[in-house]
């Protein structure tokens, strides 16, 4: 069967291939507040017509759009660049239009060129254009209507050619309202967030191991010395006493074991209440509000997940799931057991009154000062109920920024990302060999920077990798650089910078004496923490080490790591030796494209010491027992 023929025919001018965008616009693209959005596009018309474009944008809470004209980069690209002013969601789309004025220009200009004579029609066509142009502002229409009048006066051809021609015009036509043919291509969302949703150097710490909170509070004057931006606290909630886990994940408590922060709720509350063991609402709102004044922030857990003591589960049963035999399902993550909790149900029927119970928890906190939340296994709750969550949380709190843990298929972390997560844990802390390290990074630095931002924590209370248990010194310091050198946003879990590194069990990540089910006796007096201070005061210094852009350089040695972020003068490049046990020696390939002149000097921020490089190939020993890396800044 034949199509029918269109009522209407389809637009002339087509707009293909329009960026930033991700997935042709299904979702967000990602940036933070003061980034200039480059919009991009192919524009394509039958004919020799000439086209112009805009990229019409709006901020959040705008009445209306803004417009800046596109210029074409090639035959068919054009580009336009725009400014994020405010955190939300900025919407921006291409519009284009057919310039019948500088179509006909140009005509007649080739012809004036090619030496042709008789330009009368061509005349005519151009005096009644200029006779149609819609829209003049009071100051060109005298130009305007001067040069129609002369193009259809009797004086020679070439010398009324000549006026029509003129600059004054141009310019003149250039301000005219009409668009005919004009097209507009899909409206488009840019997730505008502050710099911390992309940036910051987090310490994670359990309140109890400090004193409570005001033992942390005693603490910011020391990490905020050390650089960190945030610091983030497990679940400060009321911990269960049913199936109560002991020392090491036993399923059996002793008399005085604290249980995991995240079998969340007791008699004192749940998700809005906090331990008293801890300490008060009032003190925890005193360690944020103290914390802000030296620029630092608070993050809290989100961790949806309640202990059987939890005022919900007599509240709402229907909001947990039950076996045919009546009984609750604990959380399972075979092989891993968690008897003290239980996982909500989002297939109950009152669903809706769950996640707005949920929602009510989180923004509790907003409204205590909170802006940062690290989110606990959010690729188990469908991702639906978080785009939700966050487009409403930041509709009211457009600051507020959301990590999610989520350890996971790469397309489930994607979809997170997508659906709103600020940034997100990664595979990092697996990733130790050179090649799978490069692979993997380049690929966050790739398409997928549009909307997913890492954070690669170094360790975490789950996490004890294999590299760390056996590599000694060295490995902590290289995996330590690796993380600040390499994600805008990098982590680590305390402990980390006393070289903690002894499993439960051989083949295990779990630590042995594990904090989560017991209370340590913690100082800020680790080894690591002099490294630290000076990682995080060049990241400070050093604006190409906030951005996950990166340059792989060849190193011809399985064992050295080579990078460059940035260009020019100012540019970062790192060297690491990821063998922790043995020196390696080798090269590091400048490339010729960073903009750095042949010859140049580095220093070795960490060290202080100065070589003479250039572009092409350097010689680089790395000796763990020494160093396992160099963190060179070019200078003149």
């Amino acid at each position: 069967m034949l199509a029918s023929t269109p009522r209407t025919p389809p637009p002339r001018i087509q707009i293909h291939d329009t960026r930033p965008t991700v997935e042709g616009g299904r979702w967000p693209v990602k940036r933070t507040l003061g980034d200039v959005v480059a919009v991009e596009c192919d524009l394509v018309r039958d004919g020799h017509e000439h086209l112009r474009a805009v990229v019409r944008h709006r901020p959040p809470s705008a009445a209306g759009f803004s417009e800046v004209g596109m210029h074409p980069v090639s035959a068919d690209r054009w580009r336009a660049e725009f400014p994020t002013t405010a955190l939300g969601f900025h919407v921006f789309q291409v519009e284009a239009w057919v310039d019948v004025f500088a179509s006909w220009r140009s005509e007649l200009e080739r012809k004036v060129a090619g030496g042709q004579h008789d330009l009368e029609s061509e005349l005519a066509e151009g005096a009644a254009i200029l006779e149609r142009a819609g829209g003049l502002r009071a100051e060109d229409r005298a130009t305007v209507a001067a040069v129609a009048e002369s193009l259809r006066s009797s004086v020679p051809g070439n010398e009324r050619a000549e006026v029509a021609l003129s600059p004054a015009l141009s310019d003149a036509m250039r301000r005219v309202s009409d668009r005919p043919e004009r097209v507009r291509g899909p409206s488009l969302e840019v997730d505008v967030d502050r710099e911390r949703a992309r940036v910051g150097a987090w310490y994670e710490l359990f309140p109890r191991s400090f004193g409570g909170f005001a033992g942390v509070e005693g603490v910011l004057p020391a990490l905020a010395d050390l650089g960190f931006d945030v610091v983030y606290l497990p679940p400060i909630h009321p911990i269960g006493v049913t199936h109560r886990k002991g020392r090491n994940n036993s399923p059996t408590a002793e008399p005085g074991d604290p249980g995991s922060p995240w079998a969340i709720g007791g008699p004192e509350g749940g998700h809005t209440a906090v331990n008293p063991e801890l300490g008060t609402l009032a003190e925890l709102e005193s360690l944020v509000a103290s914390a802000r004044e030296q620029d630092l922030e608070i993050a809290l857990d989100f961790a949806i997940q309640c202990s059987p003591d939890h005022p919900w589960l007599t509240e709402h049963p229907d909001w947990f799931f039950r076996r045919p035999d009546g009984t609750l399902k604990y959380a399972e993550n075979p092989p891993k057991k968690y008897q003290d909790i239980y996982n909500v149900n989002f297939a109950t029927d009152d669903w809706r009154a769950l996640w707005d119970a949920l929602r009510d928890a989180l923004v509790f906190w907003v409204d205590r000062g909170v802006r940062v939340f690290r989110v606990d296994n959010p690729h188990t709750k469908p991702i639906g109920f978080w785009e939700w969550l966050i487009r409403t949380v930041r509709a009211e709190h457009p600051d507020v920024v959301f990590l999610a843990e989520a350890f996971t298929s790469p397309a489930r972390m994607y979809a997170l990302a997508k659906a709103g997560f600020s940034q997100s844990y990664t595979y990092f802390t697996w990733k130790n060999a050179v090649g799978e390290l490069s692979e993997y990074v380049g690929e966050l630095a790739g398409e997928a920077s549009e909307f997913f931002r890492p954070n690669f924590f170094a360790n975490t209370p789950d996490i004890l990798h294999a590299y760390l248990q056996s590599g000694g010194r060295a490995a902590f310091e290289a995996r330590l650089i690796l993380a600040a050198t390499l994600s805008p946003s990098y982590g680590i879990y305390s402990g980390f910078e006393n070289l903690e590194g002894v499993p439960v069990k051989e083949g295990s990540e779990e630590y042995l004496d594990s904090e989560k089910y017991e209370v340590k006796e913690r100082r800020m007096d680790g080894t690591l923490l002099p490294l630290v201070r000076r990682l995080n005061g060049i990241r400070r210094a050093s604006p190409a080490l906030r951005r996950i852009d990166v340059r792989f350089m060849t190193t011809e040695n399985h064992n050295l790591i080579a990078y460059a972020k940035g260009r020019g003068l100012g540019a970062i490049l790192v060297c690491v030796n990821v063998d922790p046990h043995s020196a390696h020696e080798g090269i590091a390939m400048v490339p010729g494209d960073l903009d750095l002149p042949r010859e140049f000097t580095v220093r070795d921020l960490v060290t202080g010491a100065v070589h003479r490089w250039g572009v092409g190939p350097n010689y680089i020993r790395l000796d763990p027992a020494a160093t396992p890396a160099h963190v060179f800044s070019v200078e003149p």
